[in-house]
């Protein structure tokens, strides 16, 4: 085997602009199939970081009545309460399988009860949170403090805000120390807090500028104790949970769900606690651009036929060249398959080598396609891998009649080919 890999690249180097020419179409269709698999695999990560966030894991859990998602603002029509969640529920959440952190908050949307002196906090949201609020849904006090446990044992009217609702309601003043009013009710801002980018939509059409309107208004945060103080009544609770990676998220999220629903008849009524399933976005959104770019992968492989053709061409142009030569072997000794294997050697080394180049064209276009375009890529190893054994696999399958013809010609023919 060593003997006919030296061989065939020493007869390869011997003929260098003609091998060259030979392995085109194999570089070309692998450089080809690297360069879309690697964009395939940046737009999948790219699509899965714009949904669910670079590594954050959270899943929210809502609650909705029929097919849409409960608001407490317009209330419902069959006069039926909206169910509330026990203590014991929320622990039972928190001790799930695959559930690193758990929070459970009320919710308002287009909070126009907000006022600061003369100034309304129109479009923005208010949450009454929990301890665990901030910390799951990656908040960070950039200014004064945070919560902390008396403020929700105590009732205190304190408020935290961020950094667009600060700017809306103080327009550039300091908010902490000041006093908002809520419900009619005061409450002492005590701290401005700011999501880390992980956790920020990445907002790139205007349906998603008008699915996260009110994050970019702002977010007033209350603690939960003091909600009923500020809206009069009980109200029920969504949650968001944080999955400890990003694979369990959709298992998490339902068996979240599954507990939050264990006090409700879901046959008898229209409410019901239901996970977003973002995973299933994502695979969706990743089904569709890989069966554009599975069209494409075909079309790119029709120049690795073409170069596999031009494979055997070359081959057999080889074996009528080197006829005297396979007669002196087969004179000497030299058995068929010793022939065989010589030439289909020759052909996957060339075929090979060709391959070889093709990855590094490969990975060289992507990067450059990346940056005229600011198409993201991920190069794949099995892909490289993969190309490269499919390209050794493509000299022994069209160098297969060339090495056949080399091992079936006579020996005396041969040496009277001069």
């Amino acid at each position: 085997m060593l003997e006919n890999i030296r061989i065939s690249i020493q007869g390869i180097w011997s003929h260098k602009m003609r091998s060259f020419l030979t392995m085109l179409g194999i570089i070309i269709g692998i450089a080809s199939i690297i360069a879309i698999v690697s964009t395939l695999k940046g737009t999948n990560e790219q699509i899965k970081e714009d949904l669910i966030g670079a590594g954050n894991n959270t899943v929210s859990i809502t609650l909705n009545y029929g097919d849409s998602a409960y608001d407490q603002d317009y209330g419902m029509s069959d006069g039926k309460a909206a169910p509330l969640l026990s203590d014991e529920q929320k622990e039972e959440v928190r001790k799930l399988d695959h559930v690193e952190n758990a929070t459970f908050f009320y919710s308002r949307s287009y909070a126009s009860n907000v006022y600061y002196q003369n100034v309304s906090f129109q479009g923005g949201s208010i949450y009454g949170i929990d301890m665990e609020y901030l910390e799951t849904r990656g908040y960070m006090v950039r200014a004064g403090r945070g919560f902390v446990q008396k403020d929700l044992n105590e009732m205190r009217k304190v408020v935290l805000v961020d950094d667009n609702a600060a700017e809306n309601l103080f327009a550039g003043e300091n908010p902490v120390g000041k006093t908002i009013e809520i419900g009619s009710e005061p409450f002492t801002v005590v701290g401005v807090v700011q999501q880390s980018d992980d956790y920020l939509p990445n907002i790139k059409t205007i349906d998603e500028f008008n699915e996260y309107y009110q994050t970019i208004m702002g977010t007033v945060m209350i603690p939960e104790t003091t909600w009923p103080t500020a809206f009069q009544f009980d109200e029920p609770q969504n949650a968001v949970i944080r999955a400890d990676s990003t694979d369990n998220m959709s298992s998490a999220g339902n068996a979240a769900a599954e507990v939050m629903n264990q006090e409700i008849d879901t046959n008898s009524s229209k409410f019901k606690y239901k996970a977003d399933d973002v995973m299933q976005q994502v695979r969706n959104m990743q089904k569709l651009s890989e069966s554009t770019n599975t069209q494409l992968i075909w079309i790119a492989s029709i120049s690795l036929l073409v170069g596999g053709i031009g494979v055997m061409n070359i081959m057999l142009v080889s074996v009528t060249e080197r006829t005297s030569e396979i007669g002196l072997k087969k004179a000497i000794g030299a058995r068929k398959k010793v022939i065989l294997f010589q030439f289909l050697t020759e052909a996957a080394m060339l075929t090979s080598i060709g391959g070889i180049i093709g990855v590094i064209v490969g990975i060289v276009l992507s990067k450059v396609v990346s940056k005229l375009s600011g198409a993201p890529t991920a190069i794949s190893i099995p892909a490289i891998i993969g190309s490269v054994i499919f390209s050794m696999l493509i000299g022994v399958i069209f160098g297969l009649l060339p090495s056949v013809k080399a091992a079936d010609l006579n020996p005396i023919d041969a040496l009277r080919s001069e």
